[in-house]
């Protein structure tokens, strides 16, 4: 797997958490950089964590499931982005709470980054260096993150369903990707 295509899947992620990040800012009355900080840091650390703890898990399994890998990728990525786009398009709001503190940030941070989990498990069947992979994730979503609040704080919730319409919409293709790779249908 390439950097253009970790660095894709790193913005897929990052995408719920940057509409998060947008209904964070919505809550916020000026959002400061510190607070733009912290909830880009909440969300960084658990995107970078979570495919980490996959891969770990997804190696220990990996002699089990190398002949199905591109499927299990396909459908992982897929599901994941399908799930995104149902969730962009069914035009739910959602209430934020305004604090930062633990409490409020830790159930956000799991919820947005379970898919990374996912991710993380494909990259244990995939040629993929784990360390630069969860670096990159987790720089890349802080730096979402920390925007989606200045967003959110500036111009409201119009973004939020266009940004996890994207993020889905990137994961299903990179999946289909890895499908098409396998099935010898694209050059590797």
């Amino acid at each position: 797997m390439g950097t253009l295509e970790l660095v894709m899947i790193s913005v897929g992620l990052a995408m719920d958490a940057f509409a998060a990040a947008v209904c964070k800012g919505l809550a916020i009355q000026d959002a400061t950089p510190k607070q733009m900080s912290v909830i880009g840091a909440w969300f960084g650390v658990f995107q970078a964590v979570m495919p980490l703890l996959g891969f770990f898990l997804g190696y220990n399994f990996k002699s089990y499931i190398e002949s199905i890998d591109h499927w299990i990728a396909f459908i992982l990525l897929g599901t994941i982005g399908i799930n995104m786009v149902k969730e962009a398009l069914s035009g739910k709001k959602e209430n934020v709470d305004v604090s930062i503190s633990v409490k409020s940030m830790l159930p956000m941070a799991l919820a947005t980054s379970i898919d990374a989990l996912a991710v993380g498990i494909t990259f244990a069947c995939l040629n993929v260096n784990i360390y630069a992979s969860v670096i990159l994730i987790g720089c890349i979503t802080f730096a979402i993150s920390s925007v989606g609040v200045k967003i959110g704080n500036v111009f409201g919730i119009r973004y939020k369903s266009k940004a996890e319409l994207f993020g889905g919409a990137v994961l299903i293709f990179i999946g289909i990707k890895i499908l098409f790779e396998h099935l010898g249908f694209i050059g590797v």
